[in-house]
């Protein structure tokens, strides 16, 4: 596409930054760069008190594919989306606690819910007031997510779920959960699987176990159903796979651009670590910092070019392995270029305190993950040879 900003995106801007400006203050201001990779515990509380706040000045929803204001929200075109996603991520706005509910629940009930199940739900994110997790990968099924094991059996009107789903982000503060559960015990696989919402506050039938991580802290959660009740499914009974495969093409697009901004930022500290610590004068570090940076700007013409396209069943697995390997890159680089006081924390280890660690060693110890969740890199590679290039599929028991 043909892409541009024009003058009325730079007003767009201008309101943004403003509005930013204007609102990233007091209480507010306490949680501002909270919440990002590898700190999404961080400020929970505030950064849902900010959810409602985005949601009061109608910042929520720019992207839904629906008339102006149906459902509480304004509607932006893709330039004012990328400007919005630009000034917040340069504004240092906290981590967004609802943007699993904006960017992945919304338009998957666009496409594929019905009118009343838009109703009840849209407003409420569009107003930031109810936050939602996602509820696919399983300890037994790892990235083959028609392996899994929960099951939901037909109660009445509604399900009753029960099975363990994990790599939870957010399940702490959610109120909702999508979750894709087997409801036809006859089938295999991708058959007989339904796209289930779920309530989070049922005690005794919903619970949630923090996962700790080798980082000290706890980003992802166990969840464990055990009957819990759950009124809606999206788009028929046995419908689940292709829901699911639908929400998983709508990861790309805008929100990797802003997370591009992001890594831009990191890719700056870790330039200034090899500054700091004469790194920069060894060459082949210049060299893998250039490299970095090149890259970079390759990933972000890439989601330029299928900013807004569809039909195009390689670009959200190309996306993944492009940014996946790239940051896990710069977290060995955080490390490399510090030598050997990359192995010391920033204060003495205790046992009260033994996960003191700085922002680059956080930065390597969560970037290990990122080759693995969203869908590992051997997972993306099987989407690209099967869907893209017509390969023959690989044959699962």
């Amino acid at each position: 596409m043909d892409f541009g900003f024009g003058s009325g995106d730079e007003a767009f801007r201008a309101e943004a930054r403003e509005w930013l400006a204007g609102h990233l203050v007091g209480g507010f201001a306490d949680v501002a760069g909270c919440g990002g990779p590898g700190s999404e515990h961080e400020g929970v509380e505030g950064r849902r008190a900010w959810e409602r706040e985005l949601g009061g000045g109608g910042w929520i929803g720019l992207g839904w594919d629906c008339a102006e204001g149906a459902y509480g929200n304004r509607v932006a075109s893709l330039t004012r989306q990328v400007v919005w996603a630009e000034e917040y991520a340069r504004a240092g706005a906290p981590g967004r606690v609802g943007h699993i509910g904006e960017n992945l629940l919304a338009p998957t009930l666009l496409a594929y819910g019905d009118e009343a199940q838009r109703r009840r739900f849209l407003p409420a994110i569009a107003r930031g007031e109810e936050l939602w997790c996602q509820g696919y990968s399983e300890p037994d099924a790892g990235s083959d997510l028609a392996g899994l094991r929960t099951v939901a059996v037909r109660d009445g009107a509604g399900y009753r779920v029960s099975g363990q789903k994990i790599w939870t982000s957010l399940a702490g503060a959610a109120d909702w959960c999508f979750v894709l559960a087997r409801t036809d015990p006859a089938e295999r696989r991708h058959r007989g699987l339904s796209f289930l919402l779920v309530p989070m506050d049922q005690p005794g039938r919903v619970e949630v176990r923090p996962i700790r991580q080798m980082s000290g802290t706890a980003e992802f959660n166990e969840v464990f159903f055990d009957g819990a009740v759950a009124g809606h499914v999206v788009g028929g009974e046995g419908a689940g796979w292709r829901v699911a495969m639908g929400l998983l093409a709508r990861e790309r697009g805008v929100s990797t651009l802003v997370q591009q901004i992001g890594f831009a930022a990191e890719l700056g500290e870790v330039l200034g670590a090899a500054v700091r610590c004469g790194a920069l004068r060894d060459p082949v570090v210049r060299d893998q910092l250039v490299g970095q940076w090149a890259e970079l700007k390759v990933m972000r013409w890439n989601a330029l070019r299928t900013l807004g396209a569809a039909g195009d069943a390689g670009a959200p697995s190309v996306a993944k392995l492009l940014w996946g390997g790239w940051h896990q890159r710069l977290g060995e680089l955080a490390m490399r270029v510090r030598g050997a006081a990359a192995a010391l924390g920033p204060v003495d280890w205790t046992a009260q305190a033994p996960y003191e660690l700085d922002a680059l060693q956080r930065l390597f110890l969560f970037t290990r993950a990122d080759t693995l969740y969203g869908g590992s890199d051997e997972i993306q590679r099987n989407i690209i040879a099967e869907r893209v290039l017509g390969l023959p599929r690989v044959e699962r028991i």
